[in-house]
């Protein structure tokens, strides 16, 4: 199965230019409270910017991985 960000840069239509085929950046941002006092990073997106023009949309991967609350910290808990 192709990752999410390969689908999203092949599949990506520029709402601006119409035209096919972007970028695909994936940034990992902590909360507040507790997520930024430990410096843990929950909240993952992916910015995908259109290859022609630049313009730029930004995907929530929690909802595109359908990732429950419990991977979601097992991933936080055991990445490298």
């Amino acid at each position: 199965m192709a990752k999410i960000e390969d689908l999203l840069a092949q599949e990506f239509i520029c709402a601006h230019c119409k035209e096919h085929g972007a970028h695909v950046e994936r940034l990992s941002m902590s909360g507040t409270g507790f997520s930024r006092f430990m410096d843990i990073q929950p909240y993952r997106y992916a910015f995908v910017s259109c290859n022609n023009c630049g313009y730029t949309e930004v995907f929530n991967l929690k909802m595109l991985e359908k990732k429950d609350d419990l991977s979601l910290f097992l991933d936080v808990l055991f990445s490298g």
